[in-house]
């Protein structure tokens, strides 16, 4: 799996990082999310899955691979 992550699109709500805190994060700034993995262990595909579903942005891309 791979991550993708439209920065402009990013509310700052923040579902994502309290998902999948391992491969999500805010910037203190802002509150826009920063993806810390990319391409996520297989151990956090399911997390990841469901941050990506819960954004209300939907700025955030799968690709399985």
């Amino acid at each position: 799996m791979k991550v993708e992550f439209d920065e402009p699109k990013c509310v700052a709500a923040g579902q994502c990082a309290m998902v999948a805190p391992d491969v999500f994060d805010q910037r203190d700034d802002d509150g826009v999310a920063i993806v810390l993995d990319a391409t996520p262990d297989p151990s956090l595909h399911d997390e990841v899955r469901e941050a990506a579903a819960v954004c209300p942005a939907a700025a955030i891309r799968l690709v399985e691979q």
